[in-house]
């Protein structure tokens, strides 16, 4: 198969792209420095800097009240979704397991003004996906998390999704080592989990090649 049009990322290409999106506000750019300063050898596990305008967008484009995210690290992603959702009435759920990376988030939060919007619940995720009532109310989740249990967490939010609601699946591409059928670890996960996704007919779905990949997914 010929690729079709395609092009090389570049340090000065990427700076471009930065340039020609919504630009980060102080308390998003002060957490993703922080982040690198303080973790430097996880600070890849943050989400990238062009991802935080892009999930804002999608967050006001479905029009979301409830969000879920699977997996929040420092709380980028939280923060730019949070300031996405309807002050009166918004609430996103952030599931993790580490009370260090998230406190850096919960700092983020309230400068910026919406940490009564985040709901952070430190416990193993599925416990808290399982906990959740079973009727679709979720309008848009954002699944980052350890990569072996993307197929659990996505069987327990398509449910819950409300129809027209939204999934976007980080790391679809893992560094490009799906493309390996001999993949293991991590890289054979995330290679079952997409094809799990393609075969779902609850959702239709679109991979995209946005940072180490994004599947955006809507609930039929």
């Amino acid at each position: 198969m010929t690729k079709s049009k395609t092009t090389a990322i570049t340090e000065e290409l990427y700076a471009y792209v930065l340039a020609h999106n919504p630009p980060l506000d102080a308390v998003q750019r002060e957490l993703v420095e922080t982040t690198r300063q303080r973790f430097p050898d996880a600070a890849r596990m943050q989400s990238a800097q062009e991802q935080g305008p892009l999930l804002a967008f999608l967050v006001r484009l479905c029009g979301a009240r409830r969000i879920v995210e699977v997996g929040t690290f420092t709380g980028f992603s939280a923060l730019a979704m949070a300031q996405a959702l309807p002050p009166e009435d918004g609430e996103l759920i952030a599931c993790d397991v580490s009370e260090e990376w998230t406190a850096y988030g919960r700092e983020a939060w309230k400068k910026a003004g919406v940490a009564d919007r985040i709901d952070l619940r430190i416990a193993p995720a599925l416990d808290t996906l399982r906990a959740m009532p079973d009727e679709p109310r979720i309008d848009f989740a954002y699944l980052d998390a350890d990569k072996d249990n993307y197929i659990p967490y996505w069987n327990e939010l398509v449910p819950r999704l409300r129809p027209g609601g939204l999934i976007v699946a980080d790391n679809v591409l893992f560094g490009g080592a799906v493309s390996d059928p001999q993949a293991e670890g991590p890289a054979a996960a995330i290679r079952e989990f997409n094809e799990h996704v393609m075969a779902d007919e609850r959702v239709e779905a679109v991979m995209l090649t946005v940072a180490d990949g994004l599947t955006v997914a809507r609930r039929r």
